[in-house]
C-alpha cells in the first residue's frame, strides 16, 4: 500500500502518565486541531468523556465543564486522573485522515503505540480501557485479545504482565447512547479496578 507521506499526522501530546495509574485510558487519536477546546485528550467539547467522569466521580456531569469559555476545566481533570491513578494516551503515534475527521473509520494508522514501552512507566497498571473499534482492533492484531462485551474485560498478557481489555461505550456525541447510561458503564468498571468505592 503506497503511503502519503506529506499528509501524515504525528500525535501533538505526551502520554499522561501519573506513575500511580492503575488504569490506561486508550483511544484511537486526537482530534483534527480546529475542534480542540483545550490542550489535553478528549478535548473537543462534543465528546462527553469528562462529563462522564464528572457524573461518576462528582456526582455532576458539569463538574468538569467550563460553559462560559466553551471548554474544559483541565486542571481539575489533571488533578482527578492523578489522585485517581488513571493514565492517557492512543493506540497510535502516527496516522493519515482519509477525510478529515476524527472517526476511527477515517484513520489509516502509520505507527502504533509501543504499549509494552508505555506500560513500563506505569508498573502498577494492569488494566486498559478501549473506547473505539479503531483501538480494539490494536489490541486484537497485536496481542489477540478478543473484544470484550459492552462492559466487560477479557484477560491478556503484554511483555509478561497480565492485563484486563475493557470495551466502554464511544463517548463520542455520535454514539448513540444517553449520558447517564454510558457512565453507568464506566462506573462499574471503575469500582471493580478499585478506583471508586462501590455505590
Amino acid at each position: 500500500m503506497e503511503t502519503d507521506y506529506d499528509n501524515i499526522e504525528r500525535h501533538p501530546l505526551e502520554p499522561f502518565l501519573p506513575p500511580n495509574a492503575r488504569l490506561l485510558m486508550l483511544g484511537s487519536f486526537p482530534p483534527p486541531r480546529r475542534r480542540w477546546s483545550m490542550d489535553f485528550f478528549y478535548p473537543n467539547r462534543t465528546n462527553m468523556m469528562w462529563e462522564i467522569f464528572g457524573l461518576i466521580f462528582f456526582g455532576d456531569s458539569q463538574r468538569l465543564v467550563d460553559a462560559e469559555r466553551k471548554t474544559f476545566r483541565l486542571d481539575d481533570i489533571v488533578k482527578l486522573l492523578t489522585n485517581k491513578g488513571i493514565a492517557i494516551f492512543d493506540t497510535a503515534c502516527a496516522v493519515r485522515r482519509l477525510s478529515g475527521t476524527a472517526a476511527d473509520k477515517d484513520l489509516e494508522i502509520v505507527e502504533k503505540t509501543d504499549l509494552p514501552r508505555l506500560l513500563g512507566q506505569i508498573p502498577l497498571c494492569h488494566d486498559i480501557v478501549c473506547t473505539g473499534q479503531k483501538s480494539f482492533s490494536v489490541l486484537t492484531e497485536d496481542y489477540g485479545v478478543p473484544v470484550p462485551k459492552m462492559g466487560e474485560c477479557n484477560e491478556f498478557d503484554i511483555a509478561g504482565r497480565p492485563m484486563r481489555l475493557w470495551r466502554m461505550p464511544s463517548s463520542s456525541r455520535a454514539f448513540p447512547m444517553k449520558l447517564e447510561i454510558k457512565a453507568a458503564y464506566y462506573r462499574q468498571m471503575m469500582e471493580t479496578v478499585g478506583l471508586l468505592q462501590k455505590q
